[in-house]
């Protein structure tokens, strides 16, 4: 029976990072939806359809909620767990610069900050926590290429 109630306070706080990361990403996504100014953008040949990044970002949000507390949990360093909250700050930050400001140059900013942060990331995990750094690789691979988009979109449509 204490074995069990151990890993109660554990799986709790597990389920407020998911639910932070995976409900905070919906949350941005359904306030901050494509609408017809992103319609008429310009776009490069090589964006996915829209019904991609659901699923897509979905799935990650659960990987970075774990990543989060896998380094909560260790409390080995509150670099790494610094820069977990600066990139999810900066990942809530970009929908509503980009589709509700449609600051196409300001989310540029944004995103490439946002990829540096979780290269840092994964970076200072590497050694100290090594799952929540392999938890980060798709991100950080999603959100590069996230970033060629964005620069994309922003050269296709400066004119606008």
């Amino acid at each position: 029976m204490a074995e069990a109630t151990g890993w109660q306070p554990r799986l709790w706080s597990l389920a407020i990072f998911v639910a932070l990361t995976l409900g905070g990403g919906t949350a941005v996504g359904i306030l901050t939806r494509p609408d017809v100014w992103y319609s008429s953008l310009a776009k490069p040949a090589f964006i996915p359809p829209n019904w991609v990044f659901g699923p897509v970002w979905s799935a990650l949000y659960v990987m970075i909620g774990v990543a989060g507390w896998l380094v909560w949990q260790s409390r080995r360093s509150t670099a790494a767990l610094s820069l977990w909250w600066t990139q999810l700050a900066l990942n809530f930050l970009w929908s509503p610069v980009f589709f509700a400001m449609h600051g196409i140059g300001m989310a540029l900013i944004v995103i490439s900050l946002l990829l540096v942060t979780i290269w840092a990331f994964v970076a200072a995990t590497v050694h100290q926590c090594p799952r929540a750094a392999l938890l980060f690789v798709p991100y950080g691979l999603w959100v590069a290429f996230a970033t060629l988009l964005n620069g994309s979109l922003y050269l296709l449509n400066r004119a606008q």
